[in-house]
């Protein structure tokens, strides 16, 4: 696949980031591709390994490698190479609903799973689905795909995240009429108001939108089916249910409730703040943001992010952007090493420390990285007026995979912000609960083994409303194997 040689006389290559100083001005996205040339030689590096780890979603060590999607890499990395895009375009597209989405939020699980990135740099194939996307919008190779007859069935799919979109996706394709129902005033769940702007432009999303609707999918936004009396409306209009209300249910912070103090908020609450106030204003330099106002600002703010991952990141990244004073993200786990232990070999997931954009930025503004390992806010610090002034931290230690606090190591830091990324504990259960759907310990919807249809006739569960919190792959994943199995409900067979 590929050039034969590829992998030995083309270097790796990423798109290109505009500077952080530069891009931290304005909430635009920063990766600047390669030409077309350049990216037909970064597919070709893509070697013919035999067995590509790259699109096996393997479970190793109790983590997954490879592309959960099963996408078919080595082809469509073949296909660029010989300049057939439209070709690679539809080979993308037969396995990926939005690579568009994938190829910008994604971590690429794929890459770490590349044969080439056993000894060296792995095939550039994150980048490479993303020029894919964006070459066929481009180029009119994506068109309306209305299908040529109706089934007859009506499906509701609650919730317009990646899981949900994929469901709807799917069965709007197969024939069935679907009517997708968001409480928020827009659709992509997490993808709209959960991931900054900077990683993935809004207007990527409006753009699907626009697609699935001129392909039949009908969007009701601002609707919030989260009683019993809506729920029962549902089912009676509706043939059959997808529950995709994802795992929206924060974990707290002992002593740190955003109703009690001034100052705190969860991370999502915070991100959603700034993403609204952009989409008022076609400004979208953080002068622009700071004239439109109605956010949560971090402007002139000491910051303290609790939480390491993505969310904390992009947290990271915003405040920098509002005008923050400085920035601190503690996260509890010990400092990873910087390239793989002998007990991590390839093709595992690397367990490896990831300086990612927000880091970046931080380094830059103020010269040192802001995260700080295995340290905990262990008290708050408030004024006479309830808001928070600042922190007490302490470090801890891993017993029994429980963070215990060391005496002795309490620090105190200023804060004006806390924003808490410390990851969900599952589904808000008021929708789930309205259909009748239990829900399990995790609180998750349960659902049959190997399955996504709840105790209730007709009603499935898919995305972290199912599964758990988790990527937007993984929930594009559930949301087409769940339309498989409605499909398969409504029809008596799937295809």
């Amino acid at each position: 696949m590929g050039k034969a040689t590829g992998f030995l006389d083309y270097e790796r290559r990423n798109n290109t980031d505009i500077p952080p100083l530069q891009r931290i001005l304005n909430f635009e996205e920063f990766h600047v591709p390669l030409d077309d040339s350049e990216r037909r030689r970064q597919a070709g590096r893509c070697m013919d390994c035999g067995v590509p780890f790259c699109q096996s979603a393997m479970k190793l060590s109790g983590m997954v490698t490879g592309c959960p999607l099963h996408n078919l890499i080595p082809e469509w990395n073949d296909r660029i190479w010989r300049r057939h895009r439209g070709h690679a375009y539809a080979r993308l597209r037969k396995t990926s609903n939005f690579p568009e989405f994938t190829g910008r939020v994604c971590p690429a699980l794929c890459e770490k799973a590349c044969m080439c990135g056993e000894y060296g740099d792995p095939v550039s194939i994150h980048d490479n689905e993303l020029y894919l996307a964006e070459w066929a919008f481009s180029n009119g190779n994506v068109t309306p795909a209305v299908p040529r007859k109706r089934s007859g069935w009506k499906v509701a799919v609650v919730g317009s995240g990646p899981s949900g979109l994929a469901a709807a996706d799917e069965l709007n394709h197969r024939g069935h009429t679907v009517h997708v129902f968001e409480r928020e005033d827009r659709i992509g769940g997490l993808l709209m108001y959960g991931i900054p702007n900077m990683k993935l432009d809004k207007s990527v999303i409006e753009r699907r939108q626009r697609l699935m609707e001129a392909e039949g999918v009908v969007f009701h936004t601002g609707a919030d089916i989260g009683d019993p009396e809506a729920a029962a409306r549902l089912k009676e209009e509706y043939d059959a249910v997808v529950l995709c209300c994802g795992a929206k249910k924060p974990r707290p912070l002992p002593g740190a409730d955003p109703d009690q103090t001034g100052g705190v908020h969860y991370a999502v609450d915070f991100l959603k703040s700034t993403t609204k106030s952009l989409l008022k204003t076609p400004d979208h330099s953080a002068e622009g943001l700071l004239r439109s106002g109605g956010f949560i600002s971090a402007r002139n703010k000491h910051v303290i992010v609790v939480g390491g991952g993505d969310t904390g990141n992009d947290c990271i990244g915003t405040v920098i952007r509002h005008g923050c004073r400085s920035v601190t993200a503690l996260e509890m786990m010990p400092e990873p090493p910087v390239e793989r232990a002998p007990s991590n070999p390839w093709p595992e997931w690397p367990k490896t420390k990831r300086t990612d954009y927000g880091h970046e930025e931080a380094i830059a503004l103020y010269g040192a990285d802001p995260r700080v390992y295995e340290t905990t806010v262990k008290e708050l610090v408030t004024g006479k007026n309830g808001r928070i002034r600042g922190v007490v931290t302490a470090k801890v230690r891993m017993e029994n995979r429980r963070p215990v606090q060391i005496p002795g190591t309490e620090k105190t830091l200023k804060c004006d912000l806390l924003l808490i990324a410390a990851g969900f504990l599952g589904c808000e259960p008021p929708t789930a609960e309205a259909f009748g759907a239990e829900l399990t310990e995790r609180g998750v919807v349960r659902t049959g083994e190997n399955s996504y249809q709840t105790g209730v006739k007709g009603v499935f569960s898919a995305g972290d409303m199912h599964r758990g919190q988790s990527l937007v792959v993984w929930a594009i994943r559930e949301g087409r194997e769940c339309a498989a199995e409605v499909d398969e409900y409504l029809m008596g067979y799937s295809v």
